[in-house]
């Protein structure tokens, strides 16, 4: 019995002790690279090497092909643009008279420079990673045979995309596509704060370090510190009030609504859900025209004799904000109903008769039941829709457009850091500080973000509500 276990091969045995074939993978890019042999080692340079000999012939030609096409796209398009990434281009357009016409010779772009560059290096992280899959493909093939097994094949390896691997599978496309137009576009635009690409450089700019960073901690100019802060507290500002008005007002809409004693849930329900039916950009619209000084709001409010002249809703900056975040509950709380209704009619019923045993009056049970538990299923929702209302750009931009604006200033007093960064890139081109602002924005919602969910009862215990 010991000698016929001695000779059972490695691989046998691990699929007898652990048949879903979950234990780690041995093989890993260190050892594929310490314990291989040669054919292993040039697998990292020649991809595919190692599987094509050892007769995985698809899986080979696959890694095969990867490596050509990525050497193909840098050597034909992506050296180029590498090789001039570090000046941005310098050869300016020219014209060139030609049988007496004037023929136009286009010089370098320094965004395309930028964009393909970055694109580029991509291109040679990704070679990086497929020659390590690579390597590590043909080290498990050189250990299988080793072993006095036949490697895997590659209709074996498909079929465990639906069984144990088939996390891979699945997560496949959204990480491309993750990298493809996020992570991408977020280097390129956080490589745009480092250069001079504004309304004088848009065909041709430079690096410039951190002096676009400077700019917006300085005293002076059109972007500054000053300008900076009063946008960024108002900011935090609106979306703090924007978050919890609506969501308080909304739990508080939903659990009348919710009551035993209330008749008609469905129509109370319906009634505000025909708010949401209507599309926001259209009611912001609406709402925009009739607040305006001969709007209907101040037509209707004079003819009644309320008031002696028109309201300044758009034109003061007091009147403005608060006006901008009353419109926004209108616009916000139906959602909040929809989604505190759903958790009320969860909270588990054992709860409530445990308090009412305990003689806990209707506000207790609100404060030690009703409110904690909303609290833990919410907690993520709250910090999405707080991270949301940062980057409102709807209600701001077509309410007031972030009006009032002084004289001279690049941001109004109703100006979110959103709306702000859109002024600074689509009105004056100056796409540089733009990206200063929108690496400024990112940095403050993850610090935020980050320590509200830590410090929630939804990621200190994930298991369940207690």
């Amino acid at each position: 019995m010991t000698t016929a276990i001695a000779k059972t091969p490695r691989r046998v045995r691990k699929r007898a002790t652990d048949p879903d074939g979950l234990q780690p993978s041995p093989y890993s890019t260190a050892k594929a690279w310490r314990n291989g042999d040669v054919i292993t080692r040039l697998s990292f340079f020649i991809f595919g090497l190692g599987n094509l000999l050892r007769k995985q012939i698809i899986k080979g030609l696959i890694f095969l092909a990867v490596e050509i096409g990525a050497i193909a796209y840098l050597a034909t398009s992506g050296e180029q643009y590498l090789l001039k990434l570090p000046s941005l281009g310098s050869a300016e357009q020219t014209k060139v008279k030609v049988d007496g016409f004037w023929v136009y010779q286009a010089g370098d772009n320094s965004v395309q420079i930028l964009l393909y560059g970055v694109m580029a290096i991509f291109v040679i992280i990704l070679l990086v990673i497929v020659a390590t899959l690579s390597g590590r493909s043909a080290y498990k093939a050189q250990s299988v045979i080793a072993e006095g097994d036949k490697p895997v094949s590659i209709f074996k390896d498909v079929r465990s995309l639906t069984n144990h691997n088939a996390h891979v599978g699945l997560m496949f496309l959204p990480t491309l596509g993750i990298v493809i137009f996020t992570i991408l576009p977020l280097v390129f635009m956080i490589s745009m704060a480092f250069t001079s690409y504004d309304q004088n450089h848009v065909v041709l700019f430079d690096w410039v370090g951190l002096k676009n960073f400077g700019a917006i901690f300085s005293s002076t100019g059109e972007v500054n510190a000053g300008l900076f802060i009063s946008v960024l507290i108002w900011t935090l500002v609106w979306a703090f009030f924007a978050t919890f008005l609506n969501f308080f007002f909304g739990m508080f809409m939903a659990m009348i609504i919710n009551r035993k004693t209330t008749h008609f849930k469905g129509f109370w329900r319906a009634c505000f859900s025909m708010s949401i039916a209507v599309p926001q950009f259209v009611s912001l619209l609406v709402m925009h025209t009739m607040l305006q000084r001969d709007g209907a709001i101040n037509r209707l409010l004079m003819g009644w004799g309320l008031i002696d002249g028109p309201l300044p809703f758009l034109t003061d900056a007091t009147w403005a904000r608060v006006t901008v975040i009353i419109i926004n509950l209108w616009v916000g709380i139906p959602y909040t109903i929809m989604q505190i209704t759903g958790i009320l009619q969860n909270v588990p019923a054992e709860l409530y008769e445990a308090a009412e045993l305990d003689g806990a009056s209707w506000w207790q049970r609100f404060t030690n039941v009703t409110m904690p538990y909303i609290f833990f299923v919410m907690t993520p929702y709250l910090i999405t829709t707080f991270t949301g209302n940062v980057n409102n750009f709807n209600v701001i931009y077509l309410l007031t457009n972030g009006s009032p604006t002084p004289v001279g200033a690049s941001a109004g007093k109703t100006d979110l850091l959103i709306t702000w960064l859109y002024k600074l890139t689509v009105d004056r081109s100056n796409y540089n500080l733009g990206a200063v602002i929108g690496i400024m924005t990112f940095v403050v919602l993850s610090v935020v973000a980050l320590i509200t969910y830590r410090n929630s009862g939804s990621y200190k215990n994930e298991e369940g509500f207690r």
